[in-house]
């Protein structure tokens, strides 16, 4: 029996809930506690790193957790609905830290709430995307539903990214107060939708098999690793990408209240995140195919990468013209979030092509493996810009504190050192460009799953299979 279409509503609704909590988290959480609360960004950005390294860790302990649960509902169902209460729980929590609390109280209470917010997302995260074979037939349904799912996903993040400062801002008022009780009256909202949006998946979806779910240790995913040239390279070139793309994303919001400014500076930063959602999207579901038409993979991701450098170089040479206009940094914006886009799908085609060639080179298919190993270095990637971007901050002393009284209306850009702007000009995009450029040096030098390449091997290991059932049946 096929999946309904409030089935297949109702699990997606569930990743657009879970998705704008990952987001606001991700996103916010530096500003959040640096900016807003005035905690040391170093302090932050060792807390953010440290966690992340853990949550990258974490996750196989809970796939072997979830793997050995049995229960009337099923395996998948109650941890996804503990681990969201519980989520839901610590990101208020995490955003509503006690006015009572300063110093190292409050650097404890925020590496508390963030390690433990991580450990509650794993918690439903990994029985989200697990349940899948429970209650799908395989084949198109399958692919079907997991691609609404990544795409409803990617819409629960692109609304927290574009609208969090201006909800923030309308609920709170102006000023670090103002953001202060935003945020708060924010999360709760998020955290509202994201319990009433999972609570209508665990209602609509019920498992139909009981499946072996294999959930590979930290041990399983590097042996896999190392025994896969490919993937390793694959593997090195996801993390020098993804910390590029982090480290802006983390300081674009102090770019555009600490170096573009304006009182209203919040607006801007909603609009041109609005656009740049909007392209990154595009881009994997037109761009990319487009390309396709004309390149191979190998010759996309080169040109992708030189793109996305041409972006950064043009955002640095506005920066140091009159940015009154928001609309100027659409230019650069173009090629930095359209690149970003495409590298998204890329990295993920050349990490599946890995698996056939693993097959081939070592006897074994590690895909359950190799992707879990995809978890993780996204998650190092991330810990590491934050870090990055913790310390830029630091360097140049950027915070409301150093800036402007509390609650005053201010163009904080006026009250910023030119020496600051170009500390944080030069962080969100020279050190990106040199990522980037060691992506392709690693990628050049070592990979070698060319489109030829890739269709000899799916022959080659169609060719074993039929040998293998061939002499299955004698």
């Amino acid at each position: 029996m096929q999946l309904r279409m409030k089935e297949k509503a109702a699990y997606g609704l569930g990743a657009i809930g879970k998705d704008m909590v990952y987001m606001l988290s991700a996103s916010y959480i530096l500003y959040y506690f640096q900016d807003v609360l005035g905690v040391s960004a170093v302090a932050m950005g060792v807390i953010l790193l440290v966690a992340r390294i853990f949550d990258a860790f974490n996750d196989p302990i809970m796939g072997v957790v979830v793997a050995k649960t049995q229960t009337r509902w099923g395996k998948f169902r109650p941890w996804l609905m503990i681990g969201t209460l519980t989520n839901a729980v610590i990101l208020f929590l995490m955003f509503s830290a006690p006015p009572s609390i300063s110093g190292s109280g409050l650097v404890a209470y925020a590496a508390v709430t963030y390690i433990l917010w991580g450990v509650t997302y794993t918690m439903m995260d990994i029985p989200y995307w697990s349940m899948i074979p429970a209650f799908t037939s395989g084949g198109k349904e399958r692919e079907g539903l997991t691609t609404l799912a990544r795409s409803c996903a990617g819409v629960g993040s692109a609304l927290v990214t574009i609208f969090t400062m201006m909800i923030v801002h309308m609920l709170g008022g102006e000023g670090t107060s103002g953001e202060r009780a935003g945020f708060r009256w924010f999360a709760m909202i998020v955290a509202i939708l994201f319990i009433v949006f999972i609570t209508i998946t665990c209602l609509a979806i019920k498992e139909k098999s009981t499946v072996n779910m294999e959930s590979p240790s930290v041990g399983q995913m590097f042996k896999a690793l190392i025994s896969n040239d490919q993937a390793m390279v694959i593997v090195a070139a996801i993390v020098l990408i993804n910390c590029a793309i982090y480290i802006t994303s983390n300081l674009v919001i102090y770019f555009f209240k600490y170096d573009f400014g304006g009182e209203k500076w919040y607006n801007s930063y909603t609009l041109f995140n609005m656009f740049g959602g909007a392209v990154q999207i595009l881009s994997m579901m037109i761009l990319y195919p487009l390309l396709r038409k004309w390149l191979t993979n190998t010759q996309i991701f080169y040109f992708t990468l030189i793109a996305a450098m041409v972006g950064y170089g043009t955002l640095l040479g506005l920066a140091f013209m009159n940015m009154s206009n928001v609309y100027r940094l659409f230019i650069p914006g173009f090629f930095i979030f359209a690149a970003n886009g495409v590298l998204q799908v890329l990295t993920t085609v050349f990490l599946a092509n890995t698996v056939d060639y693993g097959e081939l080179k070592n006897g074994r298919r590690d895909e359950s493996v190799i992707f879990s190993m995809q978890t993780f270095v996204v998650k190092l990637a991330s810990g590491i810009a934050a870090f990055v971007a913790s310390i830029c901050l630091s360097l140049n002393h950027l915070s409301s504190e150093e800036t402007t009284e509390a609650d005053q209306v201010v163009d904080f850009a006026k009250n910023v050192s030119s020496s600051a702007k170009f500390g944080l000009r030069m962080t969100m995009t020279l050190i990106p460009v040199a990522g980037l450029v060691a992506a392709i040096i690693v990628f050049k030098k070592k990979f070698i799953l060319t489109d030829q390449k890739v269709e000899e091997i799916a022959g080659e290991v169609k060719k074993r299979h039929l040998e293998e059932k061939t002499v299955k049946k004698k």
